[in-house]
């Protein structure tokens, strides 16, 4: 994703709803959305009637603010979900998740997506013993995901492994701490996928 330049806790409040952007910041009363629940600027507390085409348009943009995506790669995604057989709302939730910025944060090793990928941005990362440091990687089930044996020894990755190793992960993933890797098991299906999205309503906006 291009440099961003705007506090993302503003883009939480943009949405009206956390989007987990600063890690464990979100789960503490330091979170700007409990103490401000409103968007920011001066005009953030009036009243705002919202349109079809408004209601779309943000749920597109909570999208590509939740996984970190411009607008054009985010509109490559949604192509290729289309592309695809099956729902084309939840086979582009399943290419997002797919990411491989995406599966550290799941796997734990990361403790928000931002985090992850600069983490693999960083080259800390290896997908099947390969040094892999581009964050939009599309994971694929098998893959096993691990941090590099160079960066285990750092105290970011020990701190992390402390804090994450009794959360567990989602199903369709498994992680082990010991050995600071983690496997792909399979695509998650949609409920499985816990985003606030309504993928329903990109799909509209993009069949405009």
């Amino acid at each position: 994703m291009g440099l961003r330049t705007t506090a993302v806790c503003r883009l939480c409040r943009r949405e009206r709803e956390k989007l987990y952007l600063k890690g464990d910041r979100c789960y503490t009363d330091k979170c700007s959305v409990m103490r401000h629940p409103y968007p920011p600027g001066e005009h953030g507390q009036g009243r705002q009637k919202v349109s079809e085409y408004g209601l779309q348009l943000r749920e597109k943009q909570k999208a590509r603010r939740i996984y970190g995506v411009m607008e054009r790669q985010f509109r490559r995604y949604f192509k290729e979900a289309d592309r695809r057989k099956g729902v084309t709302g939840e086979n582009l939730l399943q290419l997002l998740e797919s990411r491989l910025d995406n599966v550290v944060y799941r796997l734990g090793f990361g403790r928000s997506r931002m985090e992850a990928r600069q983490l693999v941005n960083h080259g800390h990362f290896a997908v099947n013993g390969r040094k892999v440091d581009i964050p939009s990687y599309l994971t694929r089930p098998g893959d096993v995901i691990a941090v590099r044996e160079g960066s285990r020894k750092k105290p970011l990755f020990k701190q992390i492994a402390e804090a994450r190793r009794d959360q567990g992960t989602v199903d369709w993933l498994e992680v082990d701490f010991e050995k600071m890797e983690g496997r792909v098991i399979r695509v998650p299906q949609r409920d499985e996928i816990e985003v606030p999205l309504s993928e329903h309503l990109i799909v509209e906006l993009y069949s405009r």
